[in-house]
């Protein structure tokens, strides 16, 4: 499907919710990784999107008139 490689992420859990990530991490990582793709794709979106309303044409209608 893709070229991937091997990342390594450090972030700040609350305790609850690290003990269930670590749990996940050990029995399905391949679930915690698609996860995190999920994640930073719709966050990969949501800029294009955001930037592309914020871009000067943004909203135009492109119209052609037959002559």
């Amino acid at each position: 499907m893709w070229k991937t490689c091997p990342v390594q992420l450090k972030v700040q859990l609350p305790r609850d919710i690290a003990e269930q990530a670590e749990e996940v991490q050990k029995t399905d990582p391949e679930f915690l990784s698609r996860v995190v793709l999920y994640g930073l794709t719709r966050r990969s979106i949501y800029r294009h999107l955001r930037e592309g309303a914020n871009s000067p044409d943004a909203g135009e209608v492109q119209t052609q008139v037959a002559t």
